[in-house]
């Protein structure tokens, strides 16, 4: 099999030949030095490319790369940048090994059913996979040791398009493999390392792929192999996509599946986290290996335990995967006996009411489980009472880690630079410390909003960019253009709304009196615009009818181009919104947001949230950093949305545009920019991912791995 790498290299001068390496490690995505030398080596390809530098040198003519290597100032850039991913790479500096240096030799397995990395691996969905890559991206700058299981999904989650009436299209194009930086696994022998799992009566072979992130490795599945059945190849072809018998069939693949790879590769994890419970079958089969040992099942069970991590997403019970006891007896027909137990033993594992359900299983499984944020806590201690009926709702045994974000993925390039100015040559490897970013005040007031403005302008061109190529292309109608966000106004108050669309997130809230949002929007003075994106699941009817209405609302020339829908709502976009947009808004029907990472992506950057006190917020928002919208307790869904709307519109029209168009003589909105500050001060250090991998390796990862210790696992 060809080694895309090897090529890759082949094709570069010698002095610069190290640009594959680069490459082909996502390092590059989250160290602003190397984007701006592949942005250097050739910015149209650059852009045109989407940002993708597996792709810019595949195309690149021979002649630019000639001409760079004989380039100083670019030879200095990428010497600079080449000392920085060797010293990354090693030990020496790495808060892992100098606090933990006796626990370097048993990684972290790390199982996720999506990873979120860069928009030229499509392999997520929305804030799940992203808290996945991002979790992957802080082990490896932290210097845990870890490593990653997922699925390689040969077309994705999903590309949206809207037609003119806006009722949601989903487009599956394949993936083109030689654009991305994944590698083949490859044996002693030369052979791709393949791994089998056993559905119902038939066998199925699953081949393995690499990506480097940083120092982690992710390692993908894939069963689109021509020795598969035609349905069986279609395993790994789309995320969250099927019926029950392809979701328990999948799930069996990448739990079942992600443990024989993780042997395949001799690779010896101490302690196993799951994320969420698509692949909390891997307990079953860490269990299995135990008996097959000589263990009993009990021992096995209680050694698999006290080795597990799980954390749970999902504050809503229809989202965890639940199966019906025949279709779980189906797949595992026989397996209950290589665990020494019965049929009824063996669906008692995971039964909750009358399914076998995938959280059940994983909680009952795992000595350290978690919630995403502290409210999210509290609601999982109470969902999941009834698996320990002998304790009080508080004495639950599930703590919350508040979910973060990697903070150097998602913070602006120039916002990086000025803290650099600001804050010290050192403030990223010191963004968990509050104390660093006290230095905020020493920012002057007028440098910080002329970068929010350039970021502001830089957004609305990317956007205004879109619709002009897919109008050009043909794929738009002259109506869509208006919805499209061609006519955003750069000086007017922009607020995004962009996230997973589901009815609990209520996105049509905003729309609840549309005469008073006109008033508001079309103000002579004081302008006000709006700016959605996000993807309704593809068998989720009702979320593609709110997305419609909003879609709709966008075309209504009465809103006059105040309100714009970007489709096709991705990590590439996300990045634009978050660095561009002024306020954050997010209208969730509390308690049903778990976390909500987008809100934390944007205050980092300066923009300020407006939300409802849900998820994150409930514990971010400390009154100085933007705004709460006091839901209603209580009562029927439409008397909430009735409060929370009039809430929402009473905040916009007596707080938020009047703080926004207060300006003094030099056009700086000074008290603006101060809750701003206030934003960034109080969200980099607290809800990043640095904390959060922290907390996760000190409360659960250095537990878990002396307990393998002790018990020999």
């Amino acid at each position: 099999m060809e080694d895309l790498l090897t090529t890759t290299r082949e094709k570069l001068p010698p002095r610069i030949e190290g640009l594959a390496d680069l490459a082909y490690n996502l390092w590059w995505s989250w160290r602003q030095e190397a984007r701006e030398l592949f942005r250097t080596l050739d910015y149209p390809l650059w852009r045109a490319t989407g940002h993708n530098p597996v792709r810019i040198l595949r195309e690149i003519p021979q002649e630019r790369l000639e001409e760079a290597a004989r380039d100083p100032g670019f030879l200095r850039q990428f010497d600079a940048v080449t000392l920085a991913f060797e010293r990354d790479l090693t030990d020496g500096h790495l808060w892992f090994p100098k606090v933990y240096p006796h626990l370097t030799d048993r990684p972290v397995a790390y199982c996720s059913a999506e990873f979120g990395l860069h928009r030229s691996l499509p392999i997520y969905s929305g804030g799940l996979g992203v808290l996945a890559g991002d979790h992957a991206k802080e082990a490896s700058d932290l210097g845990v040791p870890f490593f990653g299981v997922g699925f390689l999904y040969s077309q994705g989650y999903f590309c949206q398009r809207l037609p003119s009436h806006g009722w949601q299209e989903a487009i599956y194009p394949p993936l083109q493999m030689e654009d991305t930086p994944l590698r083949p696994v490859m044996d002693p022998q030369g052979q791709q390392v393949r791994v089998g799992v056993r559905l119902a009566r038939r066998e199925v072979q699953a081949a393995l792929w690499e990506v480097q992130v940083g120092r982690v490795r992710l390692f993908l599945l894939d069963t689109n192999l021509p020795e598969n059945e035609p349905w069986d190849r279609t395993l790994t072809a789309r995320l969250y996509g099927g019926d029950r018998e392809m979701r328990i069939s999948q799930e069996i693949v990448l739990g079942i599946g992600g443990v024989r790879a993780v042997r395949a590769l001799g690779l010896n994890p101490a302690i196993w986290h799951l994320n969420e419970g698509h692949c909390a079958f891997l307990v079953l089969e860490r269990i299995r290996e135990l008996v097959a040992q000589g263990w009993s099942f009990e021992k096995a069970a209680e050694a698999v335990r006290a080795t597990t991590v799980f954390t749970t997403h999902t504050p809503v019970p229809a989202g965890h995967d639940a199966f019906s006891l025949p279709m779980v007896e189906k797949h595992f027909q026989g397996y209950w006996e290589e665990l020494g137990l019965t049929r009824e033993a063996f669906l008692e594992l995971g039964r909750l009411g009358g399914d076998f359900n995938m959280t059940a299983l994983a909680l009952r499984f795992s000595d350290y489980r978690n919630g995403v944020s502290r409210l999210h806590g509290e609601v999982s201690r109470r969902m999941w009472q009834t698996l320990w009926p002998d304790r009080p709702e508080a004495e639950v045994p599930i703590v919350h880690i508040t979910n973060g974000v990697h903070l150097p993925s998602w913070i602006s390039g120039p916002l990086g630079r000025l803290f650099r100015k600001y804050l010290g040559h050192d403030w990223q490897e010191r963004h968990d410390d509050p104390d660093l970013w006290e230095r905020l005040d020493d920012v002057p007031d007028e440098e910080l909003w002329a970068l929010h403005e350039d970021q502001k302008r830089k957004m609305m061109a990317f956007i205004r960019e879109r619709a002009r190529r897919r109008r050009i292309s043909g794929e738009m109608d002259p109506d869509q253009v208006l919805a499209a966000g061609a006519f955003l106004d750069p000086e007017a108050l922009t607020i995004g709304f962009a996230r997973r669309f589901a009815t609990y997130k209520r996105a049509t809230l905003l729309f609840h009196d549309l005469e008073r949002l006109k008033r508001i929007v079309h103000d002579l003075y004081r302008p006000v615009q709006f700016i959605f994106a996000g993807k309704a699941h593809p068998a989720d009817d009702a979320a593609k009818h709110l997305l419609q209405q909003v879609y709709n609302l966008a075309k209504d020339p009465a809103l006059g181009g105040r309100v714009a829908f970007i489709e096709d709502y991705d990590m590439h976009v996300a990045r634009y919104l978050v660095q561009g947009v002024d306020i954050w808004l997010n209208t969730p029907r509390p308690p049903r947001e778990a976390s909500g990472t987008s809100g934390q992506k944007a205050a980092m950057n300066g923009a300020i949230n407006l939300s409802v006190l849900d998820g994150w917020w409930r514990e971010g928002y400390n009154g100085a950093n933007g705004w709460a919208i006091e839901s209603l307790e209580g009562g029927d869904e439409a008397a909430q949305d009735a409060h929370d709307a009039e809430a929402l519109y009473r905040l916009l029209e007596e707080e938020v545009v009047p703080l926004f168009y207060k300006r003094d003589a030099d056009g700086v909105p000074r008290d603006w920019v101060r809750v701003m500050k206030e934003a960034v001060r109080s969200t980099a250090p607290f809800f990043c991912t640095r904390r959060m991998v922290r907390e996760y390796t000190e409360q659960f990862y250095v537990p878990a791995i002396e307990a393998a210790r002790q018990r020999g696992v």
